[in-house]
């Protein structure tokens, strides 16, 4: 088990770093001058002493190899760079926004999985029953429908109908407790909504193939009793590729919470990344990129090492 911690671990590191080499090049892949491009507006020319000042600040001006050390160099200290904007900290803002997404998405995840794993055993239970046909149909409609309209819905039924919590904003845990949970469960819920199609719809199809599977029988032929398979045979089982979909849904979301936190105005990393790009803020959107993307790499490896705890096969390849 150790060894194969290791050899994810080390893996997990090298795609890092690959990642940070790939954001360090897309500036440089850009045609034309990066710089100039950064200060163009409205299709007028940039004045060329503000050109040449802004490589020099950036580092543009030096070879390319000395630029990629100082930047891999940078972000061993934790130096995502500085804001064009306000000259602030990209890594502070990315620090104080990030754990937002992060609370907003783990609680949808969280909501996804405790809902759709149940559900979709007991779909797959009765599969082709009457409760089977509602739940998938459900499970339909909830995949379809856009993040937005969900969401726009869950505040004004809630918020405006039953004024059973605010219609958005933020308050910090520590300040407010209550409130910050109130402000979280409206987007947290219309997030989990479209994930719990998708954890429900894996599940049960992966039960479904477990159940017919020949150990399956084999437990029941020994006189197992029937909870003792499903929950440490069958659930088990299925539970591999249900957890590939959600982390990888997951990942996605790091950086597409966009619509959520727009409407339910939660200033999560997806709204600062939209006034970065809408900014050309160079520093800050590299920045995002960056963390978002190792995010999602060690994400994976997080996934890699869960998969190992719930398939012995698996850690012995």
């Amino acid at each position: 088990m150790l060894v194969y911690m290791a050899w994810r671990v080390a893996v997990a590191l090298s795609l890092a770093w690959v990642v940070a080499t790939l954001v360090f090049l897309i500036i440089h892949l850009i045609p034309g001058d990066p710089a100039e491009l950064l200060l163009s507006q409205g299709g007028v020319a940039p004045d060329p002493a503000a050109v040449e000042e802004l490589r020099q600040r950036l580092g543009l001006n030096r070879p390319l190899a000395v630029q990629y050390l100082r930047y891999l160099g940078a972000l061993a200290q934790g130096d995502l760079g500085a804001s064009l904007q306000d000259d602030h900290s990209v890594a502070q803002e990315i620090a104080l926004r990030l754990p937002r997404t992060l609370e907003l998405v783990g609680a949808a995840g969280l909501l996804a999985f405790l809902l759709g794993v149940p559900s979709g055993t007991y779909a797959a239970l009765k599969r082709d029953l009457l409760a089977d046909r509602i739940l998938s149909a459900f499970a339909g409609v909830a995949l379809s429908a856009p993040v937005f309209v969900i969401g726009t819905l869950v505040v004004l039924v809630f918020a405006q109908k039953l004024r059973w919590a605010p219609a958005g904003g933020y308050v910090p845990l520590a300040s407010d407790p209550l409130r910050h949970f109130l402000l979280l469960a409206m987007p947290a819920g219309t997030i989990a909504i479209g994930l719990w199609a998708v954890v429900f719809r894996m599940t049960r199809t992966s039960v479904i193939e477990v159940l017919g599977r020949d150990f399956i029988r084999t437990a029941h032929a020994k006189g197992v009793k029937s909870a003792r398979i499903l929950v440490h045979h069958v659930v088990r089982n299925a539970l591999i590729p249900v957890i590939t979909v959600l982390a990888l849904h997951l990942g996605t979301l790091l950086g597409g919470t966009v619509l959520v936190e727009y409407v339910f105005n939660w200033p999560g990393l997806s709204g600062y990344l939209v006034r970065a790009v809408e900014a050309r803020d160079y520093p800050e959107v590299m920045g995002i990129v960056l963390v978002t993307s190792v995010l999602f790499v060690f994400l994976n490896l997080l996934i890699d090492l869960l998969y190992a705890a719930l398939d012995p096969r698996i850690r012995h390849t």
